[in-house]
């Protein structure tokens, strides 16, 4: 998440330092899908070209295929469209893409490097770090000559994985199921498994055996590249090499030639940190939330709660920012992590629910085990069916309870999981409407507030402006009279954040223009 964030800051003209005490090697890449929030961000950074361009094949088939083996039978498969060969929702100008995260990382470093004011220092490790009001001092250590250093910043956010040390620095604690399953991860290259079983293509598959779903497989690179995972239970129980190439013969169903790439044991979580940290310290990213990689939220979240600070920083640092405004970042993004983390784990509660049943029917010869067979395919594929349409997920987690939103009064709609109805209400993120060829409302937000005056009767709510213009907050007036854009958002006047959930929304001017300003600001109570 350094390295959004950092991408997010420089984009927005402020000064950065990420240390990572790593070399920016991806041995095992953990992510793979680039969300469609998130492509809505990379669309804000101009860098949708650079993803849909990385070595991942855009022809490859998105498939998640049920099996007993690569060389038994197909008990069910959910047919998804390639990169190129789907179009993006209704909903959004954007579509998720396949862009595994040693292809993903890359291309962040690369975006955040374009900044001169934006710097990389790899092999770096943080040790400690003091803050007071004015700011904070971190002391790093230089992993190749193990030498001191001490870095005075206006700010430090810990963006350092499960095991943050930021996170332990600050005694922050964190709360749910600390062990879901020990699992085991096998890269392995292999020039033509497709070769070897007539399943053809697809990105995943879900190994079923007598004892329930035991393993998955999923083409990293979409070419040569596969990682498997072995599920284990809540137990640790570790696999010896042996052990490890035998999964991988039971999972094809044959001998064939492979190397061995690596082998990493991990252990899937559902954490979230109980405190964000507060006054010049923050967490985010794996930091401060840790979930299965079942429905692929974790990257995506973290990114969500980059692009939630770095305006927030920014706003602070440009002086146009108030006290309670860096304090929302914690109500507003802690929630969605808790509502993401459980839904990862419900997917892969739904994963693994043929543990919990007779399996024995499905792997009979004839026509007997044909019917088993079709019966369980249909019933899993339709439990499955909620982790690979999850639009509700990805663009509808909404700030419902952000101090710095002004609530409306209207009712908060179902959170839907499958399904996505844009909103305009209040903390939801802005609908996307065409409002131009290739030109969404999205692209009308980002670097300051964005105040739509909608339909050819919107006030000219002079007031806000000049309330913004006063405090320094940078706001833009944009008036649209498409039809479709008033039926989207539902008021006349909208006042759009900087990272694009809406602020406030009414047909006509407040009473008090400041003290909306303030209130969406950071400085003051809700305004009439």
């Amino acid at each position: 998440m350094g390295l959004a964030l950092a991408s997010d800051l420089g984009w927005r003209g402020i000064p950065a330092l990420v240390v990572e005490k790593g070399d920016g090697s991806i041995y095992q890449p953990r992510q793979d899908l680039v969300g469609v929030r998130t492509m809505e961000f990379c669309r804000r950074w101009g860098i949708v070209g650079w993803v849909e361009e990385s070595p991942y094949p855009r022809d490859y088939p998105q498939d998640c295929v049920y099996v007993t083996s690569l060389d038994g039978y197909q008990l069910g498969r959910e047919r998804l469209p390639s990169m190129d060969g789907g179009n993006p929702p209704p909903q959004s100008p954007q579509r998720r893409e396949r862009c595994p995260q040693d292809m993903f990382d890359p291309i962040l470093a690369r975006y955040a490097r374009s900044f001169p004011h934006v710097s990389l220092r790899y092999r770096t490790e943080l040790v400690d770090l003091e803050q007071s009001p004015q700011g904070v001092t971190a002391t790093v250590r230089d992993a190749d000559t193990g030498e001191p250093e001490t870095i005075a910043a206006d700010y430090v956010i810990g963006c350092d994985g499960g095991s943050s040390k930021v996170r332990s620095l600050l005694g922050i604690g964190m709360s749910g199921r600390p062990a879901l399953t020990y699992t085991t991860n096998i890269i392995f290259r292999c020039d033509d498994l497709v070769s070897l079983h007539d399943k053809g293509q697809a990105y995943r598959f879900i190994f079923v055996g007598p004892e329930g779903t035991w393993a998955t497989l999923v083409a990293i690179n979409g070419a040569d590249r596969w990682r498997m995972s072995i599920i284990g239970g809540d137990e640790e129980h570790a696999l010896s090499e042996q052990d490890i190439r035998a999964a991988i013969r039971r999972a094809v169903g044959r001998d064939f030639a492979y190397e061995l790439l690596s082998v990493v044991p991990w252990v899937r979580h559902e954490l979230v940190a109980d405190s964000y940290g507060g006054a010049r310290v923050f967490i985010a990213g794996d930091a401060a939330h840790l979930m299965s990689p079942t429905g692929g939220f974790g990257m995506n979240t973290g990114v969500g709660d980059a692009v939630d600070l770095s305006w927030k920083l920014a706003a602070t640092l440009e002086g146009w920012g108030g006290e309670r405004l860096l304090e929302s970042y914690e109500p507003e993004r802690r929630p969605i992590a808790i509502r993401n983390v459980t839904e990862a784990s419900g997917n892969l509660g739904r994963m693994l629910s043929p543990r919990d049943e007779p399996l024995e029917a499905i792997f009979e010869a004839g026509p007997e085990g044909d019917r088993a067979r079709i019966r369980f395919g249909e019933r899993y594929s339709e439990v499955m069916r909620r982790e690979w349409f999850c639009l509700g997920i990805h663009l509808g987690y909404r700030y419902d309870d952000s101090p710095i939103c002004q609530p409306d009064g209207t009712p908060a709609p179902p959170d839907e999981v499958m399904s996505y109805s844009q909103i305009a209400r209040p903390g939801a993120r802005a609908p996307h409407v065409w409002i131009g060829a290739d030109r969404s409302t999205l692209d009308l937000y980002g670097h300051g507030f964005t105040l739509l005056r909608l339909g050819d009767a919107a006030p000219a709510a002079d007031g806000i402006a000049r309330a913004a213009l006063e405090r320094g907050v940078p706001l833009s007036v944009v008036a649209l009279e498409a039809d479709e854009v008033l039926e989207a958002y539902e008021r006349r006047l909208v006042l759009v954040r900087p990272d694009g959930h809406v602020a406030w929304r009414s047909d006509e001017e407040p009473r008090d223009p400041g003290g909306l300003i303030e209130l969406v600001t950071g400085h003051g109570a809700p305004s009439a």
